[in-house]
């Protein structure tokens, strides 16, 4: 833990107060001062708020900076990661979402609920289930040290598997069809969140490389930014949850109800891609993000479909956003448990820098 003058910032040592604290903050503004989050909720294109975009941006911006363009064609001479990402998320995550939230719903909490509203929260499981991590996962893969330039390539190929896979998969299992997925939010969600930060960064990088050469980059330019993801984080928490005060406040016991198979999941899902990168012998900078993706979830989409499908009134929604309200103190807590096994794996010699 010696690593203060290398990324352990003031920031990110007390990150999960600061988590805390914010959430709290938003809730507060939200109930308090409902103008704020009025007016900015009127910034919104198909269903993305923009003002959410734009921190989210800022958030991942410093992270694609670090990403070496080069490197990225080198991913495919160690896939092993991408074929974890990939099973985890879509051959094992919607489907253990789906039976984890069903026994809690509909069995360990049958005195707590009606059917009809165990069917609700059921939906908002499998929404966050069939929805791995897009933005968010450059912030754990920051906070873990990740291979940013591995990383980019699995969240890319996430989104293109989202593209396919996403519509039927909610559609078995929620055993209906003709779902309907708000094909612009998935689209912009994806431009915002990979593509033009990643240029972005690759232009930055490419400029100041050029310019000042690469010492000055890595030495003096990157370090500058060191605090930008986890402000950017702070700042978009405060505002997701203003937009979510008074749900979450009239809803204090369901939120826990629900919370409870969420956060089962998150575990779950981390740890059988950690273990099973383990296994295959990955370095710790490959599998710390790929059980990160799975582990987190692209809640923009799924509380966008969730107001679509069911409108933005329905407990359906409520359990999207409980997803927003467990995810990130259970992210910061499988951050630490990474970040304190990093020596279960194997150096870094077969990483790609």
């Amino acid at each position: 833990m010696k690593e203060k003058n290398t990324g352990i910032s003031f920031f990110e040592r007390y990150l999960t107060v600061w988590v805390v604290l914010c959430m709290a903050a938003g809730v507060m503004i939200g109930v308090y001062l409902p103008a704020i989050p009025q007016f900015l909720g009127k910034f919104e294109y198909e269903q993305v708020s923009v003002p959410i975009a734009i921190l989210i941006w800022l958030m991942i911006y410093p992270m694609m900076m670090k990403v070496d363009f080069a490197s990225i064609k080198n991913v495919g001479r160690n896939p092993r990661g991408l074929y974890v990402t990939w099973v985890t998320n879509w051959l094992i995550k919607p489907f253990t979402m789906f039976g984890i939230a069903w026994f809690f719903f509909y069995v360990v909490f049958k005195s707590l609920m009606t059917p009809e509203l165990a069917k609700d929260y059921l939906a908002g499981a499998i929404l966050l289930g069939a929805a791995p991590c897009t933005a968010m996962v450059f912030v754990w893969c920051h906070l873990t040290k990740g291979n940013a330039a591995y990383t980019v390539v699995q969240v890319a190929t996430n989104d293109l598997i989202i593209l396919i896979a996403f519509t039927p998969i909610v559609a078995l299992l929620l055993g209906i069809g003709g779902i309907t997925i708000p094909w612009g939010t998935l689209l912009l969600s994806v431009v915002l969140f990979v593509v033009i930060p990643l240029a972005g960064g690759i232009y930055t990088r490419t400029h100041v490389i050029r310019v000042k050469g690469e010492e000055y980059f890595n030495s003096k330019f990157i370090p500058k930014f060191n605090n930008i993801t986890i402000i950017g984080l702070l700042l978009t928490l405060v505002l997701i949850f203003s937009f979510q005060g008074d749900v979450i406040l009239s809803n204090p016991l369901h939120i826990i109800l629900i919370g409870i198979p969420l956060t089962i999941q998150t575990f779950l899902i981390f740890f059988i891609a950690y273990f099973w990168s383990k296994k295959w012998k990955l370095c710790h900078n490959i599998a710390a993000p790929a059980g990160m993706i799975g582990a987190s979830n692209f809640f923009e989409l799924s509380v966008a479909v969730a107001i679509s499908l069911f409108g933005p009134s329905s407990p359906v929604v409520l359990a999207t956003i409980v997803g927003v309200l467990v995810e990130v103190p259970v992210m910061l807590t499988l951050v630490k448990i990474a970040n304190r096994t990093k020596n279960w794996f194997p150096d870094e010699l077969h990483s790609l820098k």
